[in-house]
């Protein structure tokens, strides 16, 4: 019963995969939309450059600190 079990689930598994491809094929599978703009993470970037703190930055920005942390990484 439970070699029917794995080999059903490897089946899904295999058709979950193809479905993926085919969507970001499309162009589907993009992820999730950032959450500040351009002009908002330049002001980020300048208020930090300036020496405000980080933790208060990111609230007025309605974001986590580990957000702020990873639009001030990209670059």
């Amino acid at each position: 019963m439970g070699a029917f079990a794995e080999f059903e689930r490897a089946l899904i598994r295999e058709r979950q995969r193809e479905g993926i491809v085919l969507a970001k094929q499309r162009g589907a599978y993009r992820g999730r939309k950032k959450s500040l703009n351009s002009e908002q993470i330049a002001e980020l970037k300048r208020r930090v450059a300036a020496g405000d703190q980080k933790t208060l930055v990111a609230r007025d920005f309605g974001i986590s600190r580990e957000t702020l942390y990873q639009y001030l990484r990209e670059d």
